[in-house]
């Protein structure tokens, strides 16, 4: 182990970062579909010895060392991103002929942004570097941290944190409730990287202990969590999921919205199983109704039609509101709660919109050199205000996320004990058949997990699926299957830990990983002297 540390350490120029590249997509495989999480107990080591290498020419001088060490950490983030990210450029070949010419800048532009993040990590960690297990600790204070930077700079975009690939089950999510997926990133760091010690370094012995500590604390909390009852309450929702499985390039064609619309009403008005209790609410996917709903008020008396007694429809839908004096629609991309009557009676719009798929940043500019959304709309969608909860005609309340909003940790930072269960619509058919929509679906899971709620999913094209509080799958749709499934779910009133709460404990464990760092950073540069 140590020849092989020394050799990557010896790596430089642009062997050096061609070996960060491909240790960064290497760690991509830990994401679903694969999950492959040992692959990080590779890919973290090298990333330390490159480190090493890095920090330990004096012939480099002050500035360079810096700059290789972003380089390092820019180049293993660019790996990761475009083996982790290239299927967002499936989204531009749906309407090829337009957006085609877009492709380089989803599927290696993005990454190269994104790696920014990254290799601001090294460069950060690489100022408390040490020769001990003090630069494993900077390492993983630097990456947290990072990762939490990239949830809300720029409006953020925390797609596959570090911490998803130590969570691929259940039993690995639970530690999400305590300490929230940027903890986890951040402690999950720690752990990956912590065999570098047996190739270099003092502080072997305690490194690996405590990087063992954590890996059985993990694993040890998610097992007595699982171990545990689950919590019932009496208040209960029969919930039909309709998974329509329509092709995004049909989706978008005019001519198919009759047929579309025609399928939905199918599957909601389907009997249930034999022996199977009528649901209570029916969930159609985000923008699932093909035309404007308010505008076409025979399409709400078939939504009448299709309910029985008693039933609520919530359907994903564009909803337009009149500006008045000649003005174009605002429209914003919504939920909308229907009854059996055929009336809407509450909605809920998406607060935090997908840049380019719903507005465009910088438009003044951008829309000048021909950039425009995905979705043709004009001017494209408004965010929503304020997120409304979704009261239901029966009883219960519903915490509504519109498509990637649910990869925000903060965006449940003001859930209450009045919300009974998550509810996620969304649209990843625009991804087709690529990893993309089982990595949308464990951050989804992962959100359950950190609110101690349960996550209702509706996806056009699937993964739609009900998901209990611990994360643990009850029924569900596989991709690009077409039907509808009924489930029935206890809404949990009860007190969860906030995100206050969580985003606490993520700060201690940040402020101790670099109390350790400074500490052996200090001592480093007394042994030196």
């Amino acid at each position: 182990m140590d020849r092989l540390a020394s050799r990557i350490m010896l790596t430089w120029g642009f062997r050096r970062v061609l070996l960060a590249i491909l240790v960064g997509a290497l760690a991509a495989l830990a994401l679903p579909p694969i999950s492959f999480v040992a692959i990080l107990f590779v890919s973290f080591p090298v990333l330390v010895w490159l480190l090493d290498g890095a920090t330990g020419n004096p012939d480099k001088g002050f500035s360079q060392g810096y700059r290789t060490a972003f380089l390092i950490g820019w180049s293993f983030g660019f790996g990761y991103f475009v083996a982790g990210l290239w299927w967002l450029g499936g989204a531009l070949l749906v309407e090829a002929d337009e957006f085609a010419w877009a492709l380089p800048l989803a599927v290696l532009g993005l990454p190269a942004v994104l790696a920014i993040f990254y290799g601001l990590a090294t460069l950060a960690a690489k100022i408390l570097w040490s020769d001990g297990v003090g630069r494993i600790a900077a390492l993983a204070a630097a990456f947290g941290t990072a990762e939490w930077l990239r949830g809300f700079v720029a409006t953020g975009f925390p797609w596959n944190a570090i911490g998803y690939g130590a969570m691929p089950v259940p039993l690995m999510m639970q530690s999400a409730q305590l300490i929230g997926v940027y903890g986890v990133s951040a402690l999950a760091v720690f752990v990956f990287a912590a065999p570098a010690l047996v190739g270099t370094g003092k502080g072997r012995r305690i490194g690996l202990t405590v990087a063992l500590t954590l890996a059985l604390a993990h694993f040890g909390y998610g097992i007595w969590v699982l171990a545990r009852p689950d919590q019932q309450t009496d208040e209960t929702l029969t919930v039909r999921l309709v998974q329509p499985a329509v092709d995004q390039a049909r989706k978008m064609e005019n001519a198919d919205r009759e047929e579309i619309f025609s399928d939905l009403l199918r599957l909601t008005s389907a009997p249930p199983p034999e022996g199977g209790a009528k649901p209570n609410v029916i969930v159609w996917p985000e923008t699932s109704v093909p035309f404007i709903l308010t505008e076409n008020p025979d399409a709400l008396t078939r939504i009448a039609d299709a309910l029985d007694d008693g039933q609520t429809l919530l359907a994903g839908a564009v909803r337009a509101e009149d500006r008045g004096a000649g003005l174009p629609p605002r429209y914003y991309n919504s939920i909308y709660i229907v009854d059996d009557k055929g009336q809407i009676i509450g909605a809920s719009d998406k607060t935090h919109l997908t840049p380019f798929g719903e507005y465009v940043p910088f438009e003044g500019v951008l829309r000048g050199m021909g950039v425009d959304n995905l979705i043709s709309l004009p001017g494209g969608f408004s965010a929503g205000v304020q997120r409304s909860l979704l009261d239901l005609p029966a009883g219960g309340r519903l915490y509504p996320l519109i498509c990637y909003e649910v990869i925000f940790p903060q965006e449940m930072a003001d859930v209450s004990d009045d919300a009974g269960a998550i509810l996620n619509v969304t649209n990843d058919a625009w991804f087709g058949a690529t990893p993309g929509p089982y990595q949308h679906f464990q951050q989804a899971r992962v959100r359950a997990v950190e609110t101690g709620l349960p996550l209702i999913r509706a996806a056009n094209d699937g993964i739609s699926a009900a998901v209990d509080a611990r994360g643990r799958i009850i029924s569900g749709l596989k991709r690009h299957a077409k039907g509808a499934i009924d489930t029935t779910i206890s809404l949990l009133n009860v007190s969860v830990q906030n995100f206050s709460g969580r985003q606490r404990n993520f700060w201690l464990i940040i402020s101790f990983l670099l109390l350790v760092a400074v500490v052996s950073r200090l001592s480093f540069i007394s042994r030196k002297n």
